[in-house]
């Protein structure tokens, strides 16, 4: 089995004791464009094997990172999502941090369902993404990548969202009628704005959902649904750490990377990965 960052890690770093527990979630079902997001987990798992331990100023794999079987994505998605909700309440029980990767972004929904429940408590959904992701179904499911934030703001969970640059009517509504903070890719990427303060009354248990599309194509055009006028890495990065400062990341995934035989771009979903696990 493959394991994250395991040219770096230690014996015990990478034991079940880890801080890290890393959740390979090969899932392509309802893409709508380009294809290719099943193999992205393991892409961004044989890319970290490259990666520094430093990252930043930090150094999160001295705290352990242990890497799990990869979810199995057959079955009904109701079914999927329940797989992967089971896997990262029971991280979040034994007091560690799940770290999804994607797959479509449609595993949100597992992903944290399993962290809200284990929680007991408000958690508050910060969203890295070129689309809103807030339809009601699209192409006729309701799990879809494109409706994953719908399914989870209707459930009550805040949402904040960052980088937003397409999305339709019944979208825009929908952020209305649920309250949903957000800061769109134009007004962050012309103002050169790389800090966002969250609303005083989101939730300080946070879950950070990265997809990677959120960046421009110009940075990240392995994916299905690349939008041009994306953020920048440092500057996605930024803005989620500082929605993290005074808060606690209970979890977080990293999505829709789509390899396309240039090893660049799986690299820098790897280190995306490592660097939220910074964050945390």
């Amino acid at each position: 089995m493959s394991i994250f960052l395991d040219s770096e890690l230690t014996a015990s770093e990478r034991s079940d004791e880890a801080r890290f527990r890393v959740i390979p979630v090969p899932l392509e079902r309802t893409v709508s464009y380009g294809s290719g997001t099943a193999t992205g987990p393991e892409a961004i798992i044989e890319a970290s094997n490259e990666l520094e331990r430093i990252t930043g100023h930090a150094e999160p794999c001295a705290e352990g990172i242990f890497t799990e079987a990869p979810l199995d994505c057959d079955g009904p998605l109701p079914e999927v999502m329940e797989r992967l909700a089971q896997r990262t309440e029971a991280a979040i029980r034994a007091g560690k941090v799940p770290v999804t990767l994607g797959g479509e972004h449609s595993l949100t929904y597992g992903a944290v369902t399993g962290v809200a429940r284990a929680l007991g408590q408000p958690v508050g959904i910060v969203q890295i993404d070129a689309h809103a992701d807030l339809r009601n179904a699209y192409q006729g499911e309701t799990h879809s990548h494109a409706s994953v934030m719908h399914l989870l703001a209707r459930e009550g969970i805040p949402l904040a969202q960052f980088g937003v640059r397409a999305f339709c009517t019944e979208e825009a509504q929908t952020r209305v009628q649920n309250g949903i903070f957000h800061v769109d890719a134009e007004e962050l990427v012309t103002g050169n704005i790389h800090a966002i303060d969250l609303p005083k009354d989101f939730p300080e248990m946070v879950y950070v959902s990265f997809d990677v599309d959120g960046l421009d194509p110009s940075q990240m055009p392995a994916t299905g649904t690349p939008v041009p006028g994306g953020l920048g890495y440092y500057q996605a990065l930024h803005l989620v750490e500082h929605a993290l400062k005074g808060r606690k990341c209970v979890g977080f995934d990293v999505v829709e990377l789509a390899p396309d035989g240039n090893a660049a771009w799986d690299f820098t979903a790897a280190q995306i990965v490592y660097r939220l696990m910074a964050a945390c």
